[in-house]
């Protein structure tokens, strides 16, 4: 079995799967390399063979991890790195390696599923998209705060915007004018990311007309589903990229 860690910030999201197959075992996401350690070892019968990482975390905090894997299921982790060509993409930022391995990583994904034009929204802590032509090569992208980035700086620069979580998902069961604090700002923000992932649908038709493939992916992705319902959905698309850079047998 093969462990597959994608590190952000402030969460690492994990699965379990098949070497054989790529079937799923468990997943899930953690706040702390300690949590991980402990969620991974709970699963029934799991033996691992190895492990993959994607990580923008600092080079040592991914090193430490490394270790504690090491260490805890005996297996030398493999770290996906930045690269100016693989699987058929070629790189588009003036400087290869300051392209975050998220996002590389989502376009490797993308355009092995699509086999051809593609563009990637992920919506996260931040709201980025890539753009990949039917060539391979990578266009460039963009990147804004998403729906938590959003809710956290007003909250900490409004003084009078308090509430909790509980009352933000609820506010979201309609996106009608708010009539509280809360379901204007949450809406407003959905809103804001629909409007995000629509403005990436005008740039890719402005380009290629209507030959590409649009991919939603990240965590607040189900938010703007109905606003791109052309979007094909795919919540680990960073793994599937990660495969592809860190083979395993």
């Amino acid at each position: 079995m093969i462990l597959e860690l994608d590190c952000g910030n402030s969460f690492i999201k994990w699965r379990v799967i098949h070497a054989a197959d790529a079937v799923i075992e468990g997943g899930g996401i953690v706040d702390s390399d300690q949590a991980l350690l402990a969620e991974v070892a709970v699963l029934p019968s799991v033996r691992l063979t190895g492990c993959r990482i994607v990580s923008v975390r600092s080079e040592e905090e991914t090193d430490a991890l490394c270790a504690l894997i090491a260490q805890a299921f005996a297996v030398q982790a493999r770290v996906a790195h930045p690269a100016q060509e693989m699987a058929g993409v070629r790189n588009g930022y003036d400087d290869y390696q300051r392209l975050g391995m998220d996002r590389w990583l989502a376009a490797l994904g993308a355009f092995h599923l699509a086999k051809g034009a593609c563009v990637v929204i992920d919506l996260g802590t931040a709201a980025k998209a890539d753009f990949v032509a039917a060539d391979g090569e990578h266009l460039g992208g963009y990147i804004c705060p998403g729906m938590p980035l959003m809710r956290s700086q007003l909250r900490t620069h409004t003084r009078r915007i308090r509430y909790d979580d509980a009352s933000a998902e609820r506010a979201l069961n309609s996106l009608s004018p708010g009539r509280s604090t809360v379901e204007a700002v949450e809406r407003g923000c959905v809103l804001m990311l629909q409007g995000f992932a629509r403005t990436q649908l005008d740039q890719a038709r402005a380009l290629w007309g209507d030959e590409f493939s649009v991919f939603l992916t990240g965590g607040d992705a189900p938010l703007v589903r109905e606003a791109v319902p052309q979007a094909r959905v795919v919540p680990d698309l960073v793994f599937v990229g990660l495969a592809m850079a860190c083979p395993l047998d």
